[in-house]
């Protein structure tokens, strides 16, 4: 994807924006037998919008605030459900290092709100469609 736009002051494209700038280190990750009640509890707690779900002890899967409200509700799962059940797999990733303009594309493509971020293939935090919106705000008002 191009992007001839130039935004703020120095006239940085958002294609040299990189994911590493504007992601959220600060991640919650859980096993998969962890029930959907704590999870929300978590969530609530947190004012956080994802948890990653970790297999063999690596993140694999991810459960966001809109899985409660489209697979969770509407078929009307109990609390106690692992959320390996409802968790959606397998993780949608992005390198640190690629730019923002690259995950609102990744996002787009896969119909998705939220990345998990890699460096090295760890997981080092998540970016959301959110934080690419901050972005785009901030760098306006520049």
């Amino acid at each position: 994807m191009n992007c001839i736009l130039r935004v703020g002051k120095l006239g940085k494209s958002l294609s040299d924006i990189l994911v590493k700038d504007v992601m959220t280190e600060s991640i919650i990750s859980v096993d998969p037998q962890t029930t959907v009640f704590q999870i929300a509890n978590m969530m609530e707690k947190g004012g956080i919008g994802a948890v990653l779900v970790k297999k063999d002890g690596q993140p694999a899967g991810i459960i966001t605030d809109r899985d409660f409200a489209v697979k969770i509700a509407v078929n009307h799962y109990p609390t106690d459900t692992p959320v390996e059940k409802v968790a959606s797999y397998p993780l949608q990733k992005i390198n640190y290092n690629e730019s923002i303009l690259a995950a609102a594309e990744q996002m787009t493509t896969k119909k998705i709100r939220k990345l998990a971020v890699v460096n090295d293939d760890k997981v080092v935090g998540i970016i959301t469609s959110t934080d690419l919106v901050n972005q785009l705000a901030i760098n306006k008002n520049d």
